[in-house]
């Protein structure tokens, strides 16, 4: 009897370690040819993460993918950007205008060759070609990118900073966050936006993304309070406006900031920031794998950039730390704050963002859609780069520098 009872405890158990994964299997992701249809719709319509990708590029790509494998997903999106940018080296001197075009059109293939994350060798090097088209590009800029290097923890976090060009005196600046999948290189084609506002920007990968030098943890946020002074330190840096803009998952570390660095804040933007609910066990297993807002590859790619995760076993036993209630976070004194966001976000719970909305000292301001999905988009209706020029940029100049208007594109 003894002994049955003891294989029953063990089958128990056994049981209760795989049926996370057990549960994950049944949410099933994208097939290849669901992926290929679903991307190529997404590249026609301007829907991210194909947002500047030509339709036709993608086919040609795709043409030559016939299994899920990484490395045969990168070479594809190699072989086709690498066209481009061997123009872009040829006609740079004869050429510039359409050299910078190829740059950019390269740029944008290799960085979907690498996407979600680069997590095999052949996405690896695409990503590290994604870098080299981009910055490419980032010649052409007046002003000119800034590629800095500030150490730390033996390391060194690897930013781009842009300031406006001509300006007298220190100028306020936004410390931008990437996402899971974004990268600073898109932060900083973005943000270039505001540099005829009179305000620089300094765009840095998030930990666990792109070069960053820490994965997620929750004291990982020091890294982002090194970025600070490293800013402040910057004579052309107005230290007394400095704001923190964070999309998706960056939005996450952007609401973090807004308090525990709320003094040296002027301000925080933060596009579908996670809190609480979202890193809890039910929700993470049935929002994140088969999600269907997210081309493929949502859960897997959360796994590899948070510290100490292996497996879901780990992922489970450590994404709930993250949350900023169970950090007793939520409910502090926050620095002002945009909150953006959808309330048909199936990546994100909207309750997340009520509840940062609802907690704090100061009043926030929000931007919610109500047809809106992750990010707040909305299908030619508020794309991303609308609710980027419309929304975010015009609340970041009126909270930093209002009126002031020096420099030039």
């Amino acid at each position: 009897m003894g002994r049955r009872i003891a294989i029953l405890l063990l089958a128990s158990v056994v049981a209760s370690l795989t049926a996370n994964a057990v549960f994950a299997q049944a949410q099933k992701e994208r097939t290849l040819d669901e992926i290929k249809i679903e991307a190529i719709k997404r590249a026609e319509n301007g829907m991210y993460p194909l947002i500047g990708l030509d339709p036709a590029d993608v086919r040609e790509a795709f043409a030559s993918i016939k299994t899920t494998d990484k490395d045969e997903w990168a070479a594809a999106f190699i072989a086709v950007a690498d066209r481009y940018l061997a123009e872009a080296i040829l006609l740079e001197k004869s050429d510039p205008a359409k050299a910078n075009t190829d740059y950019i059109r390269a740029w944008r293939i290799y960085s979907f060759g690498r996407w979600p994350v680069p997590a095999s060798p052949g996405k690896q090097r695409a990503y590290a070609k994604a870098m080299e088209a981009f910055r490419a590009h980032a010649r052409f800029w007046d002003p000119p990118l800034e590629i800095v290097h500030i150490p730390f923890e033996g390391a060194e976090i690897v930013g781009y900073l842009r300031l406006p060009k001509n300006a007298q005196g220190p100028v306020p600046l936004v410390l931008a966050i990437s996402g899971l999948d974004s990268r600073k290189e898109d932060l900083s084609e973005s943000f270039s936006a505001i540099l005829p506002q009179g305000i620089g920007f300094f765009a840095v990968d998030g930990p666990g993304t792109g070069q960053a030098p820490i994965k997620v943890s929750p004291t990982a946020d020091r890294m982002f309070s090194r970025v600070l002074d490293y800013l402040q330190a910057r004579p052309e840096v107005d230290k007394t406006k400095i704001a923190v803009h964070g999309v998706s998952w960056g939005a996450y570390w952007g609401t973090k900031l807004a308090i525990v660095e709320r003094a040296r804040l002027k301000a925080v933007s933060a596009q579908s920031p996670p809190a609480h609910l979202f890193f809890q066990k039910d929700y993470m297993l049935n929002s994140m794998f088969g999600n269907r807002e997210y081309l493929f590859d949502h859960a897997p790619a959360f796994m590899s950039i948070v510290e100490g995760v292996n497996n879901l076993d780990d992922m489970v036993a450590r994404f709930p730390k993250l949350s900023l209630v169970d950090q007793q976070l939520l409910g502090k004194p926050t620095a002002p704050m945009l909150i953006i966001g959808g309330v048909l976000d199936t990546q994100v719970p909207i309750s997340d963002i009520d509840l940062i909305l609802n907690s704090g000292d100061v009043p926030k301001e929000a931007w919610i859609n109500p047809q809106g999905g992750h990010l707040g988009r909305q299908v030619k209706v508020w794309p991303d780069p609308v609710i980027f020029r419309q929304v975010i940029i015009p609340w970041l100049v009126r909270n930093l520098a209002e009126g002031n208007k020096e420099g030039t594109k």
